[in-house]
């Protein structure tokens, strides 16, 4: 007996002496709430699972067969790019309040995961920094992910590639840092998961890109139709499913915040779906698949900044305004302006990001709110919910411009005209996606 405990003891020596760091570290989680950080496990499983594989099987089954393939591939490739991105800068600029700009960007301070070891915690959230880090770079995946949507089936994947890591660390993070990292609007903007950061940044990114890198050959004279609305609805289901991290993990929490969320996200995506299938159905005569996708779409990315201030009255008045809405917004984008934003990023993210902003100060400070505000009046939040989104629309909008025009004088952005007809999986990656 007494060999046993003292081989044990020497066992327990060497395990002490061999893994000192990974037991301080255990050691220094103590103030770890697990409820937390296991609900922010999972939500930053789903916001992941909205990219790939949800947004890449939307958007692969909406473009024409010939390109389906190199939307799945630029959907894969910008989850890598922006993830390595993310830990060499991207992190810091967004959240590292001690730099010389804080009010406009993050500093350095956490470059290279730098100071962020496996006992780390965020603030008093109760999570390690870790897992905020990574939940955080699932959004900064999925934002400029969206912007493909716009640019689809004629962008050259290298440029495409210079592009987004260009976009994510000169617009996405100045933007993140504003209104969520501790910069002039933190605080002030009621974003709660990312109407300004998110949708509203990567629409009018879209919109000027659309503009920018021209029209499809044939827009708007030849039909262009979605090659497999099954795959479409798979992808949009998926985004359904994973939106419940996106905005119910916002809370950060495993808490009541965080049920209302997820209860007013799917209220907005069920009501959005109605709006739209009903609009097209008075308009055209018969509700479409694709009319009932792109209605869910729209309300979850205007319900996503208003999510963690509405109740469940707000969010159904907010997805019928979105179906609506966005509904005209694609009308007036593609038939009457004839901007060739193949699969309508900014009329549906750009301007439902716009109209939930705006009614997170409305709906959130009357109705049913859940963070009603004390010694504020309407038109006080509504001032810098305005000026949240004017902030974005022109920084993101100017830099946007200013990155594809230099782009475009080092390596071209667009595939030549016989590429194009051709179609972008050979063209780009020489190969197909069917081999019947």
């Amino acid at each position: 007996m007494k060999k046993q405990l003292h081989l044990k003891s020497t066992l327990l020596t060497l395990l002490l002496l061999l893994t000192p760091s990974v037991l301080l570290a255990a050691d220094n989680t103590t103030a770890v709430n697990p409820a937390h950080t296991a609900w922010i496990l999972t939500s930053t499983t789903l916001v992941l699972f909205m990219t790939i594989p949800g947004l890449a099987l939307f958007y692969g089954g909406l473009v024409r067969s010939k390109n389906v393939l190199s939307v799945l591939v630029q959907c894969f490739a910008i989850t890598g790019l922006a993830s390595i991105l993310w830990l060499v800068l991207g992190y810091s600029l967004a959240f590292d309040e001690a730099g010389p700009l804080n009010g406009f960007v993050g500093g350095l301070g956490k470059a290279f995961n730098n100071g962020i070891t496996a006992g780390s915690l965020y603030k008093d959230t109760g999570l390690p920094e870790s897992l905020f880090e990574m939940f955080q770079m699932t959004f900064a995946i999925i934002t400029p992910a969206l912007i493909v949507g716009a640019f689809a089936e004629r962008m050259k994947f290298s440029a495409m590639l210079l592009f987004s890591a260009a976009w994510l660390l000169l617009v996405y993070t100045p933007v993140c840092h504003w209104i969520w990292g501790g910069g002039w609007l933190t605080g002030k903007v009621w974003d709660f998961a990312g109407g300004t950061v998110v949708h509203v940044n990567a629409g009018i990114a879209a919109l000027v890109a659309a503009l920018v890198i021209g029209k499809r050959r044939g827009f708007p004279d030849t039909h262009m139709p979605p090659h497999n609305l099954t795959m479409a609805i798979t992808g949009a289901a998926m985004l359904w499913v994973g939106w419940f991290g996106f905005n119910a993990g916002s809370a950060l929490k495993a808490d009541s915040s965080a049920a209302m969320a997820m209860l007013v996200t799917h209220l907005g995506a069920a009501s959005g779906t109605l709006a739209w299938m009903l609009m097209e159905w008075r308009k055209f005569g018969k509700p479409s698949a694709l009319g009932l996708v792109t209605g869910m779409v729209a309300g979850l990315g205007t319900i996503t900044p208003a999510s963690g201030f509405v109740g469940p009255i707000g969010a159904l008045l907010t997805g019928l305004l979105a179906g609506i809405i966005c509904f005209y917004a694609t009308q007036i984008i593609k038939r009457k302006l004839k901007i060739d934003d193949s699969l309508d990023v900014f009329p549906v993210h750009g301007i439902g990001g716009i109209l939930g902003t705006l009614l997170a100060a409305v709906l959130g400070l009357t109705l049913d709110g859940q963070k009603v505000g004390e010694n504020i009046s309407i038109a006080t939040q509504l001032g810098y919910q305005v000026t949240g989104i004017i902030a974005t629309l022109l920084w993101s909008g100017l830099v946007t411009l200013a990155i594809l025009k230099v782009l475009d004088a080092w390596i071209g952005t667009r595939v030549s005209a016989e590429q194009e007809t051709e179609g972008l999986d050979i063209t780009q990656h020489e190969e197909t996606g069917y081999n019947l």
